[in-house]
């Protein structure tokens, strides 16, 4: 609003949607991604880590659902990192976290 009204211009224009765009076709690109490589999982509980992926930020290596223990969730994110369809957030070996 500063600016636009320091340069005289009729209105403020957001200067950052630029970076929002972009950002957003990113995470629709790896969401597209996920879901094309959900039908070559074959754990009880992918789908219930795939829709978390999809509605959360970040997801716990170590997360246990009903259908998923500990170790299973563990091999299954580190299947979706090697597919591309997922990425580690974090960088630690101990506490990892994983979203697209």
């Amino acid at each position: 609003m500063v600016l636009a009204q320091s340069l005289r211009w009729p209105g403020p224009l957001p200067l950052l949607m630029a970076q929002a765009c972009r950002l957003a076709a990113e995470l629709s690109r790896r969401a597209e991604k996920l879901l094309a490589v959900a039908p070559k999982l074959r754990a009880k509980g992918a789908g219930d880590v795939i829709f978390l992926l999809l509605n959360e930020d970040a997801v716990s290596g170590s997360l246990t659902t009903r259908n998923l223990s500990r170790f299973a969730a563990r091999r299954l994110f580190d299947r979706l990192q090697r597919l591309d369809a997922v990425r580690e957030l974090s960088g630690r070996p101990s506490f990892r976290l994983f979203g697209l």
